[in-house]
């Protein structure tokens, strides 16, 4: 393999690795260190990406495949072609400027390396869209670049208006990617496989399959979302409360431009039917002409830009709408040129608001006798906007006009179509107009927040000047700056239908030119028309002024999220744990009764075939033991507790006696654990009394009876189910296979443990990523647990323990206590390192005795567990440094990695590795990667464990210094 498929994941992986330095290890209040840092990662990227353009320049296409599912079709794929290559070019690009911009426009007041971390991990996502070749893989990277957007557009958290654009983007572009994944997992079942080049070939398959308008539509959604279009357009306005350098690059060069890539990424195979040119020309059309119409009447500079953005959008959606060739040409050609001009706009008008310390039109005027070198690059790249020749946007514009005159569906749409981008161009020159004159000409401005407003740190500039010379340079010599890039880009899309076409400045006086003369005339009539209400007018559009998505956006979401969620918690839910317990078994019993029902019930005949007294007596001591804890759980806890432990230790001897010895270990190790914890945990429950049973009514007496009856049910049927088994013919199943092949292929002779982290190591690692969540969560429900007031004081055993210890002179109050663990706390210190021996003992056994990194990790935690019983939280975390943190990090990462190195050998995700060592006076032992792979079951159970501890050990601690602030008050009275 060359070295070109591994530069593609050095393009992807630089940027999270940037993020990842940026954020743990520059904390740091200067901006030169984390800013220096981001732009020489971006610009190790932008060279990189540069260095692939010979290999992409003739349609070829650059791969690199690590095998990750390949049974399901889920592959790590990357893929560039031309197309993508230029894509990627624009993102590092236009983020190399945008960085050099953030190192002046950040404060030294904010949490700058944050800010870099966001913006490189969101960059990395987007290069993840671009050059992702499965599907299925861009959906993921597709949902991270809403996710790093939510936290960049709230990065000025304490801002209100921040954090709902942040919650309206992320609702929005989240909802959508999901649609997208739906309509990528439909499109993989047409074609079959989920590898985009397969897709891309099979265009004739999809467009005739009975699931492409469903796929179809599923798909739009998440494109027309993602690039805020008709009607989702509204979350992109209220996104502008993000700092600028955020704005200049994720509203005009790389989110919202995805939802056009995913359109032209996709239009050989999904363009040219009815449903296509309808939907996508419908929502492009409105998304034109409104988004040109609102930025007219916008105050803030930012919103004008914001909604201008919108619609080029909508100009860049029509054309891809129209099922043309030349017409995909134009598209892709505007998407470069609105880059351009765009972030330059948005980096002018950050350094206007950075001067003068406002955006608000009606305050700003003449500021070019302030900063004229500012205002002449922002004259330029407004003109580009509006479409002034010799600049880039004259080219693409008239591209698009000369498909809108063209013939393509005959249809209303087709029909109006020449007169809605005529319109929509004179308004998109109207707000040109209105963004020039205003802020930069008449006269001084009289009440800015910063008085004397001047031109910006010269570096700061430097972006905006080289966008700027791109623009002239692209609008004079279009064929020789953009030309061969261009072409190399619509080859790759296009493919044998690529079309002839022109970028010559002149095609003599035709229409489309005349659309163009027509379109200046007249936005510079609509400004001069409109010039004096815009000075006095409120914020918005006359007319529909309180039509705004924000606040459709919003009753939608208090009915969903407030209303809606409140009947149905009325309805269903409740906050007793008895009735959700409830629901789950009869949940868990229909979902077992339904197939027996749909399918049917086998009636096998009894056979009667002897009984073990011994195990007889010892399954009838369990069942008894059952009863007795369901009987007294509500009332005696502690004797409930007790009993729970013996059915959980007769389980353990039934795993022994039916020779399952790893089930055995460690059914006792968790049941020594969570017996513990669950005893820790007793004691802040609040207390119960045996006097409520005098006044049951006859309701509470229905709910028991209903809930014992329920609870027989599903025991009989879990018997039934486990009778059925063990009485049934022994299936030619999978089990025969992990038997014969746990040592050739695993390895190792313990079959359980070569299926846990060998066989079934993908499960594995979503269990214990799932063990890892759930302790977080308990911690934090721990970490904001109260208890019960009654449950607040000191428990009754201790008072009396304490107040004889007070009674005489010669002690101290817990003297008595200390007396009583002075030999079992001991014991248990002196087990510590006998257990960690004993741990490391059943990790490095268990693959071929039971044993294992499961059961090991959960011994380590029972040694852990003992000092704190021994000696209190404080004495335990004085002597011994835990961090469970740090071990649940350490272990899901181990075991990351451990299934990714199967990659740089070019084996699946998570393939095994198993030979013998000859090691130095020992021999030969056995040794397999899958060892490494159960070092980070180990550690991260072990972290997970302790976390749980440490929460329940300093609600002690909490409560104890609640009692000396009570104590110290009560004093004072």
């Amino acid at each position: 393999m060359t070295a070109e498929p591994f530069m593609l994941v050095a393009l992807l992986l630089l940027p999270f690795i940037g993020s990842i330095l940026s954020v743990f290890f520059l904390r740091t209040a200067s901006r030169r260190l984390p800013a220096g840092l981001a732009g020489f990662v971006v610009l190790i990227s932008l060279l990189l990406t540069a260095s692939l353009y010979p290999q992409v320049i003739d349609g070829d296409v650059i791969r690199f495949n690590a095998e990750w599912l390949p049974q399901l079709g889920l592959d790590l794929t990357l893929r560039m072609d031309a197309f993508a290559w230029i894509f990627t070019m624009l993102i590092t690009f236009i983020g190399f400027l945008v960085i050099l911009y953030a190192r002046y426009y950040m404060s030294e007041d904010d949490p700058v390396p944050r800010f870099f971390s966001f913006l490189l991990a969101f960059m990395g996502a987007m290069v993840g869209i671009v050059i992702s070749g499965n599907v299925i893989l861009l959906s993921v990277f597709w949902e991270l670049t809403s996710i790093f957007s939510f936290l960049l557009i709230s990065y000025w958290h304490n801002n209100a208006a921040a954090r709902d654009g942040a919650r309206m983007a992320l609702t929005i572009t989240g909802i959508g990617g999901f649609c997208l994944l739906i309509g990528l997992i439909l499109l993989g079942k047409i074609v079959g496989s989920y590898d985009l080049d397969k897709i891309l070939n099979s265009g004739d398959l999809i467009r005739n399959h009975s699931l492409y308008v469903p796929a179809l539509i599923f798909i739009l959604l998440g494109a027309l979302t993602k690039s805020a279009q008709f009607p989702f357009h509204f979350w992109l306005p209220n996104a502008m409360s993000a700092p600028t350098p955020v704005s200049a690059f994720l509203h005009s060069a790389t989110m919202v431009k995805a939802g056009v890539f995913l359109l032209v990424r996709f239009w050989p195979v999904l363009s040219g039917t009815y449903e296509w040119f309808w939907i996508l020309g419908a929502a492009g059309m409105i998304t034109l002409l409104l988004g040109a119409y609102f930025a007219i009447f916008q105050r803030d500079l930012k919103g004008l830009l914001a909604y201008s953005t919108i619609s080029h959008l909508g100009l860049i959606t029509t054309l891809l709408s129209l099922g043309s060739p030349l017409a995909t040409v134009a598209a892709i050609f505007h998407m470069l040129n609105h880059a351009t001009f765009k972030a330059s706009l948005f980096m002018a008008a950050g350094i206007i608001d950075h001067e003068t310390g406002t955006r608000d039109m009606r305050k700003l005027s003449g500021l070019y006798r302030f900063m004229p070198i500012t205002a002449t690059l922002a004259v330029v790249a407004s003109a580009a906007m509006a479409g002034v020749p010799l600049l880039n946007g004259f080219l693409s514009k008239e591209m698009f006009f000369a498909e809108a005159v063209e013939t393509h569906a005959d249809s209303i749409l087709d029909r109006i179509l020449p007169y809605v981008a005529t319109l929509a161009s004179a308004f998109s020159v109207a707000y040109s107009l209105r963004f020039i004159h205003t802020v930069f000409f008449g006269p001084p401005p009289t009440d800015l927040p910063i008085a004397h407003p001047h031109e910006p740190p010269r570096w700061m500039r430097f972006p905006i000047e080289f966008l700027v010379v791109l623009c002239l340079v692209v609008g004079i010599v279009p064929a020789l700056s953009i030309g061969p890039f261009l072409h190399s880009a619509v080859i790759s899309v296009l493919r044998d239908n690529t079309p002839e076409y022109s970028l010559s400045l002149w095609h003599g006086i035709n229409l489309p030119l005349i659309m163009s003369v027509i379109a200046l005339i007249a936005g510079t009539a609509i400004y001069w028309a409109l010039k004096g209400y815009l000075s006095r007018c409120d914020d918005g559009p006359p007319f529909i002024r309180r039509l705004k998505g924000q606040r459709i956006f919003e009753r939608i979401l208090v009915e969903v999220s407030w209303r809606w969620a409140r009947v149905a918690e009325r309805r269903l839910g409740t906050r007793k744990l008895q009735p959700q317990l409830r629901w789950l078994v009869v949940a868990g019993l229909l979902a077992g009764a339904l197939p027996l029902y749909l399918r049917g019930f086998e009636h096998r005949p009894f056979v009667y075939s002897g009984v073990d007294p011994i195990f007889t007596a010892l399954w009838l001591i369990g069942v008894c033991l059952a009863i007795g804890t369901a009987y007294t759980a509500k009332y005696h806890r502690l004797a409930a507790l007790v009993m729970l432990g013996g059915v959980g230790l007769i389980v353990c001897t039934t795993f022994v006696w039916l020779s399952a010895p790893d089930l055995a270990i460690t059914q006792l190790l968790v049941e020594i654990v969570t017996t513990v914890l669950i005893l820790l945990g007793l004691r802040w429950l609040p207390k119960r009394s045996e006097d409520i049973r005098e006044s049951m009514t006859i309701r509470a007496r229905f709910r028991r009876f209903r809930d014992f009856a329920l609870a027989v049910l599903c025991g009989v049927a879990m018997s039934a189910i486990a009778y059925a088994v063990m009485t049934m013919p022994v299936p030619d199943a999978i089990a025969n296979y992990f038997l014969e092949h746990a040592y050739s292929l695993g390895g190792g002779r313990n079959v359980v443990n070569v299926i846990l982290v060998d066989f079934r190591g993908f499960d594995t690692l979503g269990e214990i990523a799932v063990l890892g969540v759930v302790s977080l969560t308990v911690y934090g429900l721990l970490r904001r647990f109260r208890p019960a007031d009654d449950s607040m004081g000191m428990p009754e055993q201790q008072q009396v323990q304490n107040r004889f210890d007070e009674e005489r002179p010669e002690r101290s109050a817990g003297d008595t206590v200390r007396d009583y663990l002075l030999v079992p706390s001991v014991i248990m210190q002196w087990m510590f390192p006998v257990i960690i021996t004993f741990s490391v003992y059943l990790f490095m056994r268990g693959h071929d005795l039971p044993g294992g990194g499961f059961s090991a990790g959960l011994t380590l935690s029972i040694a852990f567990l003992l000092q704190y019983l021994a000696g209190g939280t404080r004495w335990a975390e004085d002597r011994i440094r835990i961090l469970p943190l740090r071990w649940m990090g350490a272990g899901l990462l181990t075991a990351v990695l451990t299934g990714a190195g199967a990659w740089l050998l070019g084996y699946p995700f998570l393939t095994s590795h198993s030979r013998y060592l000859e090691l130095p006076l020992i021999g030969k032992v056995p040794a397999a990667t899958a060892l490494l792979f159960d070092l980070g079951v180990f550690s991260l159970v072990v972290g997970s464990t302790v976390l749980i501890l440490v929460a329940l050990a300093h609600q002690s601690l909490r409560i104890n210094r609640l009692r000396t602030i009570e104590a110290a008050k009560s004093e004072e009275r």
